[in-house]
């Protein structure tokens, strides 16, 4: 993996690997399991995926923050705390760290998920304060002609 500044993949042409669902998490059918993860934060904190998985029912535990966007197929997703909803191709759905949810595939899913670790709460506190005194330095100098906007950049 690369660290430039732009990385571009067409989601559907990445090859996948097997990424068999842990057996006690099955509670329905034979569902085969493949991901590809194809970028990666320069911090490491966040990841970008591809997963895709065919027919069963099983129970799903995200340990980290994870946005997922239907790329093909349905799936239909439950909690204890929130009913049955049917995501298809189009739709997207975050899933917070430190849940469980049960997954119904009645064929077939893609989906193309972002994954992100949670920080330590001192190091997040810190991180907003840092980007939050840069932000008033930027507006600062732009206020102050200390640094040139990008509107006039290239009007000299």
């Amino acid at each position: 993996m690369t660290t430039s500044p732009i990385e571009a993949v067409r989601l559907g042409d990445i090859a996948l690997d097997d990424s068999p669902i842990e057996p006690a998490w099955i509670l329905e059918g034979n569902p085969q399991a493949r991901v590809a993860e194809w970028s990666k934060s320069i911090d490491g904190t966040t990841t970008t995926n591809v997963w895709d998985c065919t027919a069963g029912r099983f129970r799903w535990y995200f340990s980290v923050d994870e946005i997922v966007h239907i790329m093909d197929g349905s799936v239909t997703v439950s909690s204890d705390d929130h009913a049955p909803h049917t995501l298809v191709a189009g739709d997207a759905a975050l899933f917070r760290a430190g849940t469980w949810s049960e997954w119904h595939v009645e064929n077939y899913v893609r989906k193309h998920a972002i994954l992100r670790q949670h920080l330590p709460g001192p190091l997040s506190f810190a991180l907003k304060v840092a980007g939050s005194l840069r932000s008033r330095s930027r507006i600062g100098k732009l206020k102050t002609g200390g640094a040139q906007s990008p509107q006039r950049a290239g009007s000299l």
